[in-house]
């Protein structure tokens, strides 16, 4: 018989092997391919009303794909100027052409502009005050389109999780777990607009930074950006993924994320279901062409995971990043997709900043995927720190396409110049607003069950309706010649 101490030091090993992030064996995703890419003009507008400036199309923090319509949404976060300009949030229904052989994609046109209100207010993008409660203040990141033709939407400021109907009017608010709430650790008391005083929940500008739907509509799954301010922060280890229940509006679980992105800014900016527990999440750092980010080195990847096995960590707290033995992360696998490996000639050649929107749209006739991917370009804006607003201006034909950028006041070309580099630099045909990318690649996707498709709308049942009708009609008499 073995000694006590051989069985006390082989149960001690198997514990920390289970407290160690788990590695897939078995990927459902393989063989994935970049196709091409395009780059959408940063001067774009949308379809609401207003000036050229507020309806400049903030590109895709998220992005989503119906099946059902075959249309695509995507997602802008809360505005121009970081949170200190006034911008009604909204989500923008575009289409896209695509080679059902190859994947390409091209022909990008905006469809409809849904601004999210509350009670007949917008939902604004101006961060609250310290003192304030959320009200309308939103950060919007993640999107989901519900089978009902209702929105789904997550937020930075909360972290909060929303549901609006078709039109963008706000239908219910899900419950944060108290665990997320920026607060004050002592006395519990919340600052939803910085860090200021916090000491335990989401860190400030890393809320429900992704947002995805189980096939069957029953579960919603966000996902932090980063590690909480209790549980490493920013540079932290683990972040979290919530389980949302649809019915109730409540948390029913949640996982310890395991990141892998380990340079500067690193999160989670997308989430994805597959099937099953298994997902597909992006991670990135803050690096790469972008209004305030340094070129070199990015990195952008897309990993599959799978909750399978994962311990709910919904009463566990992961002490300044460092995991509770015995604790079984999600299992994730290595890399599928290196985004920042493929780069556009229209950027320079250079991997944009923040890749933020994922989505699988349709099965191609080769049985492979589509699966999209979009960029947050900031609106093109920066500020100074007085808190002034301009527009960024970048020549893309140049080495360091940021380095040779100018700096105009809002809204303003004509004339403008700035110093640049030391020296004075005059917007030309050879510069450009940051632009929003897409970019298309294909992959086997084994098992995947995609989300359930969109109701009709309800004109459109008005119309199946008299179409059927018609055809019971001619059925009913082609049974009386019969006769």
């Amino acid at each position: 018989m073995k000694p006590a101490s051989t069985f006390r030091l082989a149960a001690l090993a198997a514990t920390m092997a289970t407290a160690l992030p788990a590695v897939l064996t078995a990927q459902g995703l393989t063989n994935a391919t970049f196709v091409n890419g395009i780059t959408i003009a940063g001067n774009t507008v949308d379809l609401s009303t207003g000036s050229t400036f507020d309806r400049r199309v903030g590109m895709f923090s998220d992005l989503f794909y119906d099946n059902g319509s075959g249309d695509w949404w995507g997602i802008s976060d809360r505005g121009p100027g970081g949170g200190l300009l006034s911008y009604e949030t909204r989500v923008q229904r575009f289409s896209l052409t695509i080679d059902l052989n190859t994947g390409a994609i091209s022909n990008f046109q905006i469809k409809q502009t849904i601004n999210f209100t509350n009670g007949g207010n917008p939902m604004n993008g101006i961060a609250p005050s310290p003192t304030d409660v959320l009200g309308n203040a939103l950060d919007p990141e993640g999107i989901v389109r519900l089978a009902n033709g209702h929105l789904l939407v997550s937020d930075e400021y909360g972290p909060s999780l929303i549901e609006f109907d078709e039109a963008g009017k706000l239908v219910r608010r899900f419950t944060t777990p108290a665990n997320l709430i920026p607060r004050n650790g002592t006395t519990g008391v919340p600052n939803f607009a910085s860090d200021a005083g916090n000491t335990a929940g989401k860190t400030t500008n890393r809320g429900f930074e992704g947002l995805t739907i189980s096939p069957d509509g029953k579960f919603a799954y966000a996902i932090l950006q980063s590690g909480m301010l209790d549980e490493g922060a920013g540079n932290g280890t683990f972040s979290r993924i919530v389980k949302f229940d649809m019915t109730t509006g409540l948390a029913v679980a949640q996982y310890v994320y395991p990141l892998t992105v380990a340079t500067q800014g690193r999160g989670v900016s997308a989430l994805v279901a597959l099937g099953g527990d298994r997902f597909l999440a992006l991670e990135r750092n803050n690096r790469g062409v972008g209004v305030g980010a340094t070129i070199t080195p990015a990195d952008k990847n897309v990993f599959e995971i799978n909750l399978a096995g994962a311990t709910d960590v919904s009463n566990i707290v992961i002490t300044n990043g460092v995991l509770p033995v015995g604790v079984i992360t999600v299992a994730k696998s290595a890399q599928e997709m290196d985004l920042d490996a493929n780069t556009l000639a229209a950027l320079g050649n250079k991997s944009p900043e923040k890749w933020e929107g994922l989505a699988i749209g349709p099965q191609l006739t080769n049985g492979k995927y589509l699966i999209l991917t979009g960029t947050d370009n900031d609106y093109s804006v920066t500020q100074n720190g007085s808190g002034t607003q301009f527009d960024v201006w970048f020549d893309f034909a140049q080495n360091d396409p940021y380095a040779a950028s100018i700096q105009c006041p809002l809204g303003i070309v004509t004339g403008c110049t700035f110093t640049t580099g030391g020296a004075a630099a005059t917007v030309s045909a050879a510069y450009a607003l940051l632009p929003g990318v897409l970019q298309a690649y294909t992959a086997n996707i084994s098992n995947y069950v995609a989300p359930f498709a969109v109701v009709p709308e309800p004109q459109s049942i008005a119309l199946m309706a008299i179409g059927l009708g018609l055809l019971g009609v001619v059925a009913a008499k082609r049974n009386r010649q019969a006769a």
